[in-house]
């Protein structure tokens, strides 16, 4: 559902079956498997499967991710509670199993506050720059005033 709404789909009509719309929202899920690529982690994606997902639009998410080389698990929580999620859970387990971790942070700890937020726009959100309103400037003075400066921001 929310792939569609992303590729331009109104909330009213998310239940009807709209594979152009899907293939659209897919570029917002190839932008964060990127971004979780980034930090040297395995990526699974989970499908929020709903009862009006069709077997067409689920075959297209598949298809999207096997080309991406990420796995593909339902979770069905929101219908079924925790008996909806093992599913996913279990292809988590097998994928942690299968796959090194190389986590790396996205950024050192040694940069400033203004670096820090610099490269989370740039890497995250694909920024060119930040512009930083007055009470921001005189809040990150205050965060490194007070020692906190090397803390990561989120």
């Amino acid at each position: 559902r929310a792939l569609k709404y992303n590729g331009g789909v109104k909330k009213d009509n998310l239940s009807e079956e709209n594979l152009p719309a899907l293939e659209s929202g897919m570029a917002n899920l190839e932008k964060h498997v990127g971004n979780i690529r980034k930090f040297g982690v395995p990526v699974i994606v989970a499908i929020n499967h709903f009862a009006a997902d069709t077997p067409r639009e689920i075959e297209l998410i598949k298809d999207k991710c096997r080309s991406w080389n990420v796995g593909v698990a339902f979770s069905e929580v929101f219908s079924k509670g925790g008996e909806g999620g093992l599913d996913l859970a279990g292809r988590l387990c097998e994928l942690i199993d299968r796959e090194e971790s190389n986590y790396k942070p996205l950024y050192g700890l040694d940069l400033t506050i203004r670096e820090k937020i610099e490269k989370i726009c740039r890497e995250i959100y694909g920024s060119d720059s930040v512009v930083y309103s007055d009470q921001a400037v005189k809040d990150i003075k205050a965060i490194e005033d007070l020692g906190f400066g090397s803390l990561p921001v989120c």
